[in-house]
């Protein structure tokens, strides 16, 4: 029998008392997930960053959601994001054609979070965007945010949402140019940097 030292607070290992919940991880995640776009699309970009909580630590079990128009701008109505075979019940996965523009992506251990979809067209006066929902473990309520793509400076300062965002604030919304259609977005929950999150009512 192995014999845990309990007088070090470190030592111990975190367990459902512990640690407030909900824990989404058990029922939430599907294969694919993160492959919202169609299997070889010309626009397709690909997302990724972390999720940290307050103290700047990453989240090993958070949901990242994403929502996104395809490259015309258009909201997609199709489904297809969970298929589901009706005499099993079991998860056929994405058809790989349509674009549904949802996704859902766990972050792994190191709190990392990757997706691949559509690069967003603009929606009325908004610059591009994609629409986020998180979920993860102490937060009650999930939180919404966005995350914006860099590269047209004029409708970045246009759109009507970042506009009315402390201009020192604004770059928390605003994902990292990377290489060859690759974008960065941190999010974090609290403290530097906290990430904009949005009130819907």
């Amino acid at each position: 029998m192995t014999k845990i030292d309990t007088s070090r607070p470190e030592t111990v290992l975190p367990t459902p008392s512990h640690t407030v919940g909900p824990f989404y991880g058990h029922a939430l995640p599907f294969p694919g997930g993160g492959d919202i776009a169609p299997v070889g699309h010309p626009d397709t970009i690909a997302l990724q960053g972390y999720v940290y909580d307050g103290e700047g630590n990453p989240l090993p079990d958070a949901f990242v959601e994403l929502w996104g128009a395809d490259p015309d701008g258009n909201v997609p109505t199709v489904d297809g994001s969970m298929r589901r075979d009706p005499a099993s019940g079991g998860f056929l996965g994405r058809n790989g054609v349509e674009f549904t523009g949802w996704g859902r992506v766990q972050t792994d251990a190191n709190g990392h979070w990757s997706a691949r979809t559509l690069r967003p067209g603009a929606r009325g006066k908004s610059a591009p965007y994609l629409s986020v929902c998180l979920f993860a473990r102490g937060l009650l309520v999930h939180l919404y945010t966005r995350i914006y793509l860099p590269g047209d400076d004029a409708a970045l300062a246009a759109d009507p949402l970042l506009s009315q965002v402390a201009e020192a604030r604004r770059n928390t919304l605003v994902a990292t140019d990377g290489a060859l259609g690759t974008y960065r977005f941190d999010i974090r929950l609290q403290g530097e940097g906290e990430t904009v999150f949005l009130e819907f009512q």
